[in-house]
């Protein structure tokens, strides 16, 4: 596997971000990146697929493929009684549901405040980031979906 790519500069950054929880986190997608955003939905289980594939979900017709986030990040398990929320997006023709643990609101950061990852980001985030920001209260870390929807990659 190739190493991260190099952050992308101020003026290639997306303006809007949807933002989302996972375990405690706050974190960011480009809004245009963003199909649907799901309650919790049934999803059928896939015999052999890696374990971070939660299985498949439809979505008006369309089998989506949802990711469970957790698992891809190496976070712990959701507590007992959260239902996830699935944030549906597309990758190279094929939709794809990541399963979060709550989507929140659309954010317009600055991009001043736009950083590349910080030497102490846990290697498993710094393998699914384009970078972060710091915004008031807390940092928010911008998910690279090209990374994360490479199903090919291997949790660390």
């Amino acid at each position: 596997m190739a190493g991260p790519s190099a952050p992308p500069a101020a003026t290639e950054l997306p303006t809007t971000y949807v933002t989302l929880n996972l375990a405690g986190q706050l974190c960011g997608v480009p809004v245009s990146a963003v199909r649907d955003v799901l309650r919790q939905q049934p999803i059928a289980p896939v015999p052999m697929a890696p374990p971070d594939v939660a299985g498949n979900l439809n979505l008006r017709g369309r089998i989506v493929t949802a990711i469970n986030l957790r698992r891809r990040l190496n976070l712990p398990p959701a507590p007992p009684g959260l239902q996830p929320m699935a944030l549906v997006t597309e990758s190279n023709g094929e939709l794809y549901a990541l399963l979060v643990d709550q989507v929140c609101e659309v954010l317009s950061p600055d991009r001043k405040r736009f950083e590349p990852n910080p030497p102490t980001l846990p290697v498993t985030w710094t393998k699914y980031s384009a970078g972060l920001y710091r915004l008031e209260n807390s940092l928010m870390i911008v998910l690279d979906l090209s990374r994360l929807l490479a199903l090919s990659v291997e949790a660390s």
